[in-house]
Order: C-alpha cells, then sequence, then structure tokens
C-alpha cells in the first residue's frame, strides 16, 4: 500500500512474525504500527497500488478498507472521522454500513479485531481471505460487545477518495497507525463516548 506497510511487514518477516497468524504477530504488529506516530492519510492514499483502489460502490464485505470521506451532515454531527478505515457489514440506503476501528482506543481495537479473527473465511491471510461479519452476528454474540460505537452509515456520494483495500496480512498493522481524522472533537472525548456507548 505504502513504504510504512512494506517496513513494518518486511521487519516483521525477518523476525520470523508471520503476520495474523498468532496472537504474538499481532501485538507486534500492533506495537510497531503505534510507534509510528502520526500518518498523513493523502500519501495513504497516493502511495496505494491502482489495484488496490476501488470504487464505492464495488466494495466486498468481509474486506478492510480506509478512504476519505465527507458526511452530508457534518454540520449538525457532534463529531465525525474524515478517514474511516472499515470492514463494510452491508448496504445500506446511498451506501452501506460499515465498522470503524477509528472510535475505539487501541485496547478495545484488538478486542474487537480479536473477536473477528475468529470468523476468518481462511487463514491464508491473502486477497481471498475475508471476514464473516454483519450485523446480526456482531449483535448476536457476546465476544463482540465493543462494536456498537463503530457501526456507521456511509454515503456513496459523500466518500471523496477510492476505497483503498487493505491486504490481510496489513490488517493489524493499518488498525494501529494513527490515521483516525475526527472533527468536531477531540480523539479522547470520541474515545470516552464510545466507552460510555458500549457500558449502555
Amino acid at each position: 500500500m505504502a513504504k510504512i506497510f512494506d517496513d513494518i511487514l518486511l521487519q516483521g518477516i525477518r523476525s520470523g512474525k508471520a503476520p495474523a497468524r498468532n496472537s504474538t504477530a499481532r501485538v507486534w504488529f500492533r506495537d510497531k504500527a503505534q510507534s509510528v506516530g502520526k500518518v498523513n492519510e493523502t500519501q495513504l492514499i497516493r502511495g496505494a497500488s491502482a489495484e488496490r483502489k476501488s470504487n464505492p460502490t464495488t466494495f466486498e464485505v468481509g474486506n478492510m478498507y480506509c478512504f476519505l470521506y465527507d458526511p452530508k451532515h457534518k454540520k449538525t454531527l457532534p463529531y465525525y472521522d474524515k478517514f474511516p478505515l472499515i470492514f463494510p457489514i452491508g448496504n445500506a440506503k446511498g451506501g452501506f454500513l460499515g465498522i470503524n476501528f477509528h472510535y475505539l482506543p487501541y485496547p478495545l481495537r484488538a478486542k474487537l479485531m480479536d473477536a473477528l479473527y475468529d470468523t476468518v473465511t481462511n487463514e491464508d491471510y491473502d486477497t481471498t481471505t475475508k471476514m464473516k461479519i454483519s450485523y446480526g452476528i456482531l449483535n448476536g454474540a457476546a465476544k463482540f460487545n465493543v462494536f456498537k460505537p463503530t457501526i456507521k452509515h456511509y454515503l456513496v456520494q459523500h466518500v471523496r477518495s477510492p476505497l483503498i483495500y487493505i491486504h490481510p496480512s496489513e490488517w493489524d498493522i493499518a488498525l494501529f497507525l494513527d490515521t483516525a481524522r475526527f472533527v468536531g472533537a477531540s480523539q479522547t472525548e470520541v474515545w470516552k463516548d464510545s466507552k460510555a456507548i458500549i457500558r449502555g
């Protein structure tokens, strides 16, 4: 996708860490990603190869994507994320629903992602690997209980970049890179609200 992904993947492979294969490897890649600091989202999009870029209407449920977004009702929203990192979970009026991991603090992102790994279609972690997820699956299992503040409705007409496909070998890197771009509130405030929603 971009040099930052390649560098972390190469370091991991040289250290004998196979992405997503086990919890030790996942923690290693997440720690490396979090240590990078702020990442420029525009550079990530520009650095993505042509085959990673898709029209927002051609997403596949179970893949991970990032993209630039400009909400229709941004003037009345308390806050929003300009650069969502999502797993789409289904179509919705005018667009799609997605799990945006940026709405969770890092430990809760890890908790949700680790639970989602139980739903993968295979353990090759290549382009055939997807998450088997839907709103029903998420809502029906206690292990997914932190998902509620992450579900967002994205309108295709307000997506401002191609959807950038995140390869399954890069999921844990993308998960912990600092790419959230909240408008209207700080990340700390957003996470506080999310934790309140989870507590119910």
